[in-house]
């Protein structure tokens, strides 16, 4: 069976970067907005009996759902065999547990709404932290790429005797793996949330790693609080001023712009999510893994 892959608006450029590695043909897929905020999207057909691939990163993902959903129902209505999705940052994945009474487990609710609308998905390292893997976020066909390889390219490429700091305790799986694989120490902060934009972090000694330059590695940054507060010790503690890398920028507000401010060296991220810190391709790594993904059950 042949793919062919249709980009969302915003994710041209991913989607030509993946279609030149993969050797597959773009369709086109427009999408208009009324006057009154309702969408309408609009497909070239895919050939009769092949596969439609959606290329759609899902940060701030509400305005989104709708022309996603629409589109994938579409390509089936004429005549695709199978849809998939190709989302770089797959949204909601952090809230996986009810934390205060009546609240929504996003997770699982988003995942199950994926997973009735394609026959599979692949993204990038998602924010699994209770659940132990997509299943368990109500996507079985769920297939995760995992950018340490390239991030620890980058810092080998770029940073001297660069000293890996991960920012909290979420991130100690991204940062060791980046360690390792970059040949570097890590150390690990604790820290302690007292609201969405409201963090302590506490780091371990620092007087033994003056002579290294501070790479603080996370799976995203959202905020920026955590990267801040951290920037802000590592700073006072008389260290070189440190690199904020992350697989994901998803740049709440002027959070890149704040941790520019706060004298770090440079800010970079995958183009996971398009924008000036995307600096790591992660397109050749999604392209490789087209050929082996497998259907688990249809979707439609």
């Amino acid at each position: 069976m042949n793919r062919v892959l249709y980009a969302l608006p915003g994710n041209e450029d991913f989607t030509g970067r993946l279609a030149r590695h993969a050797g597959l043909p773009v369709r086109a897929l427009d999408l208009h907005r009324f006057p009154d905020g309702e969408s309408l999207v609009r497909l070239e057909p895919p050939p009769p009996g092949e596969e439609a691939v959606l290329v759609c990163t899902l940060d701030r993902p509400d305005p989104k759902l709708w022309p996603l959903l629409a589109a994938a129902d579409t390509l089936r209505e004429l005549g695709a065999a199978r849809v998939g999705l190709v989302a770089p940052y797959l949204a909601y994945m952090r809230q996986d547990a009810r934390f205060h009474a009546g609240e929504a487990v996003s997770s699982r609710i988003f995942g199950r709404l994926l997973g009735q609308t394609f026959d599979w998905l692949l993204t990038v390292d998602p924010h699994l932290h209770r659940h132990r893997s997509l299943a368990d976020a109500g996507l079985p066909q769920g297939e995760v790429i995992h950018a340490a390889p390239r991030l620890a390219e980058w810092v080998r490429a770029n940073v001297r005797q660069p000293l890996i700091v991960g920012p909290d305790g979420e991130s100690e799986q991204w940062a060791c793996q980046v360690a390792v694989l970059a040949g570097a120490p890590a150390l690990i902060a604790s820290k302690q949330r007292d609201g969405d934009r409201a963090v302590r972090v506490h780091l371990p000694a620092l007087h033994t790693w003056r002579s290294r330059t501070p790479v603080l590695l996370d799976d995203l940054i959202a905020s920026g609080h955590t990267m801040l507060e951290t920037v802000g010790q590592l700073r006072a503690a008389g260290l070189p001023p440190p690199l904020c890398v992350a697989v994901h920028g998803v740049f709440a507000d002027d959070a890149l712009a704040a941790l520019r401010r706060a004298g770090v060296a440079d800010v970079v991220t995958s183009n996971t999510i398009p924008g000036p810190a995307a600096a790591i391709d992660l397109s050749a790594d999604i392209a490789a893994a087209l050929p082996v993904l497998r259907t688990r059950r249809s979707a439609g």
